[in-house]
């Protein structure tokens, strides 16, 4: 029904009405069809934080199917309405839309628990035979997503029991089943290749969903869309006039309870070898054929291909751990004081590099990539740093405030763009160029709040539309890349120490310093 003007539309049978959307909006939403997602790590925070309430999310805005299901495994001793309890907390939590009691009994209806450990084969068995339960009494059809939000040594152990249980076979040439992989994909080139052979012998590729979830995020698929559905912008991405390209991630936390999982894994594994590495390939990317998964995926790994190892590590890359100190006025512990961190580790809580990519576009613009703990602001943003104006017909005192013209992408948490170029200081006796800002702010332009990363990534998952996940060769190229950086550093002694609410070690300013720039200040 048309809501404006009481006409039935005849695409009206196609979709549930959305409470959550503008009746004026006449775009059919992607709505998955019977489909059950077993998530195995239900008890960790990735789970409860953000996966558990996105599903949440997709069935409150009527992206899900009536009879969707979610399966939990995990060893505890849990009866179905014990896990469902588990999903209502962490959905009241920490959901983005609001809560509706008529949505959350739709989906507990749906929601089972399997108890058994991940090495246990019989407790896989016990799996088996719910998912068949669910495809008779919800309808699920044999479409069945194993989401394995667990410690990445466990990997190799779920696959080879989803395989010889018959749980990754789907029976049907009519259903799917399908697996999702969180990052890290390894730990080097070695071990991400042998997960990779190990995953393709369990699951066919397209049936592989490897979450990187800041690909999720709009403001990172934004990059694409103001790149090639603008005129104005593209003709100065290249060398001709771009100085240099700077990709930073800042957190302003520290490791917090993540001991565990981050020390070994550091700033380098956990965050450039995945978001970062992305962000550079979309950055740098040639303007795909179409915007199919097998057209992006092209363009990135050329890109990818095309980046050249650091001649020199020593010059070209930086680590460090945060000190203690004090950060907002509050006294905070160094990493080699946080509860579970060995006094003598080496892992870096920051790390920056600088890369180049051979290509026509963008030979001689250095990239630099950065990322850390305990820094002066929560940011995450890519900075298109332009080459100054060949000639300056102003008095040397004119331009004194004056830096290079930037275009900037706000990934988060102000999500935006932002272009600054200098404009004349108004009421002043002599011209005066000043450095201002032009800003778009999602929140000013757009009326819908955006959704988060995994509500996308999961409907991907349940549609099979994998273009906003990293295949294999993305990921073997992003270890070459970084195999000998992470191999030097495994040879040297301890990194440096900085400053908690600064913005880095004093190696990192060096790297940048011998070429000339300087780090953008978010």
């Amino acid at each position: 029904m048309n809501l404006a003007d009481g006409h039935y539309n005849e695409t009206d049978h196609l979709a549930p009405l959305n409470p959550l959307r503008d009746p004026r909006d006449q775009r059919l939403p992607r709505i998955a069809g019977p489909s059950a997602l077993i998530l195995f790590g239900v008890t960790g925070d990735l789970s409860r934080k953000k996966v558990m309430p996105a599903i949440y999310d997709l069935a409150n805005r009527g992206l899900l199917p009536p009879g969707f299901a979610l399966v939990g495994f995990a060893r505890r001793d849990w009866a179905d309405q014990d896990f469902a309890e588990i999903v209502h907390d962490s959905v009241r939590e920490h959901c983005r839309t609001p809560f509706r009691e008529d949505t959350w009994r739709q989906l507990a209806s749906g929601i089972r628990f399997v108890a058994g450990d991940l090495a246990d084969a019989a407790a896989y068995e016990s799996l088996k035979r719910t998912v068949a339960e669910l495809d008779e009494t919800r309808g699920t059809q044999g479409n069945h997503a194993f989401y394995l939000s667990i410690p990445p040594g466990m990997f190799p152990t779920v696959l080879e029991h989803l395989k010889s249980s018959g749980l990754a076979e789907s029976g049907s040439p009519n259903s799917w089943r399908r697996v999702v992989i969180e990052k890290p994909f390894g730990r080097d080139l070695a071990s991400a290749q042998k997960l990779n052979r190990l995953v393709d012998a369990v699951f066919p590729p397209g049936s592989v969903f490897r979450i990187d979830h800041y690909l999720g995020k709009e403001t990172v698929q934004n990059i694409l869309a103001v790149r090639f559905a603008n005129m104005m912008f593209e003709p100065l991405w290249n060398a001709n006039y771009v100085r240099n390209v700077q990709i930073t991630m800042a957190e302003d936390i520290g490791i917090g309870g993540r001991a565990g999982y981050y020390d070994g894994i550091g700033a380098m594994r956990d965050v450039i070898q995945n978001h970062l590495l992305q962000l550079l390939a979309l950055t740098a990317m040639e303007e795909p054929i179409s915007f199919s998964a097998d057209d992006v995926r092209a363009e990135k790994v050329k890109v990818l291909s095309a980046v050249t190892r650091p001649t020199s590590v020593e010059k070209h890359a930086s680590r460090g751990q945060y000190a203690a100190g004090w950060q907002g006025g509050i006294p905070v512990k160094g990493f080699l004081e946080e509860d579970g961190i060995s006094p003598h580790s080496r892992t870096e809580t920051f790390a920056a590099i600088r890369l180049d990519v051979a290509t026509r576009r963008w030979a001689g613009v250095p990239f630099y990539l950065r990322a850390g703990k305990r820094l002066g602001r929560r940011v995450t943003e890519v900075a298109i740093v332009f080459k100054n104006a060949p000639h300056l017909p102003f008095d040397s005192s004119s331009v004194q405030e004056l830096s290079n013209n930037a275009f900037v992408f706000r990934i988060q948490p102000d999500e935006g763009i932002t272009v600054r170029f200098g404009s004349k200081v108004p009421n002043t006796s002599s011209l005066q160029v000043r450095d201002v800002n032009m800003d778009f702010q999602y929140g000013d332009s757009f009326v819908d709040t955006s959704p988060e990363a995994y509500e996308r990534l999961i409907l991907d998952v349940l549609l099979g539309d994998p273009p906003l996940f990293p295949r294999h060769e993305e990921v073997e190229l992003g270890w070459k890349i970084l195999d000998p950086i992470l191999d030097r550093w495994e040879e040297e002694g301890s990194p440096e120490q900085y400053a908690s609410g600064g913005w880095g070690p004093p190696s990192a300013y060096e790297m940048i310093e011998r070429d000339g720039n300087t780090w953008r200040r978010p």
